[in-house]
């Protein structure tokens, strides 16, 4: 149970990853954009770390502070109920 919650936590920061990437290249040649609302929305279902490595190395939403900020911090939380869960578990 415990390989299926990290490989679980694993892709949703890789689809993060890949998000903030698709969503600065899309800025970059002025595309149709992806919504704030989703991306939060993965953020939310754990793909906040991955969304926050993207944030950095892309330099994207990184003028907004819900971003700036939110981002880290719901990264931090997610990692912490995935420390717990996988203590529970064990």
């Amino acid at each position: 149970m415990t390989k299926i919650i990290l490989i679980g936590f694993v892709i949703m920061n890789l689809v993060g990853l890949v998000i903030m990437k698709s969503d600065k290249t899309k800025a970059i040649k002025h595309q149709y954009r992806i919504s704030e609302k989703t991306l939060w929305i993965v953020a939310i279902l754990f793909g906040a770390t991955g969304m926050t490595v993207g944030m950095r190395a892309f330099h994207h939403k990184t003028k907004h502070i819900q971003f700036k900020f939110g981002l880290p911090m719901l990264s931090l939380i997610e990692i912490g109920v995935l420390l717990y869960v996988i203590k529970f578990l064990s």
